[in-house]
């Protein structure tokens, strides 16, 4: 199983780790949210979702976009991105955004775009975080995305510490004791240094995760910012990973 999150309207992105999640012979795609801004292609990204993606969260971004978070609540940069998203998004994608939850606790790992205490706006960072993260979910392991930085968090027993790294390109690590919380990365605008879109391929009958980068014509979704007349600094971004 595949999980991803934090397209963004990074089209490019998407399209490769896709395109990366076919070729290791994955055939079920999890996306734990914010499909849409920053980027400058929210309907493709949307429409391309509906169809390849078995399931998806929402996210602080899409939600924004929806009416049902304050705009004002977000960084300049982001609050223009989103109302531009909000002016050119069509009713289609909308109504994709609008049927999606924020948490998932139906399947073998509890899936939340941004914490288990917290689906939409906590940011799991620390081990501080993490535990108390641990504490709340239903489950041994958790996904979260929202931070766009790939790393893991384990608690070995009660009682023990949280330990914890981010999780560079080819991490493997084995889930099958302890309690987790996971971050795939994310794929259109990762913040840990690395431009290459992420992603975590999940192995449930073994719980062996492996963190995964690939390559992407950052051009080609810098250009659709600029070009669509958004904040250069989110183009710029992009290719450095941050």
């Amino acid at each position: 199983m595949a999980l991803l999150s934090d397209v963004h309207g990074n089209l490019p992105a998407f399209e490769a780790v896709l395109e990366d999640i076919s070729e290791a012979g994955v055939d079920a795609r999890w996306c734990l949210g914010d499909l849409v801004g920053y980027g400058a292609q929210p309907d493709e990204c949307v429409a391309l979702a509906a169809e390849v993606c078995e399931l998806c969260l929402t996210g602080n971004h899409d939600l924004v976009v929806l009416g049902r978070i304050d705009v004002n609540t977000f960084s300049p940069a982001a609050a223009e991105a989103a109302t531009w998203t909000r002016e050119n998004i069509n009713d289609d994608s909308i109504a994709y955004l609008a049927a999606l939850p924020s948490e998932d606790l139906d399947h073998e790992i509890g899936l939340y775009h941004a914490s288990p205490r917290d689906p939409v706006w906590e940011y799991v960072l620390s081990a501080v975080q993490a535990e108390a993260g641990m504490d709340a979910m239903t489950g041994r392991v958790g996904a979260v995305g929202h931070s766009h930085v790939a790393l893991w968090f384990r608690r070995s027993g009660e009682g023990e510490l949280v330990s914890g790294d981010t999780a560079p390109d080819g991490t493997e690590l084995d889930l099958s004791e302890g309690d987790w919380i996971v971050n795939p990365g994310g794929v259109g605008q990762p913040r840990d240094g690395d431009p290459r879109a992420a992603w975590l391929l999940l192995e449930l009958d073994s719980w062996r995760a492996t963190w995964r980068r690939v390559e992407y014509p950052v051009e080609e979704a810098a250009r659709a910012i600029e070009a669509a007349g958004l904040p250069v600094m989110l183009a710029e971004r992009l290719y450095v990973g941050q």
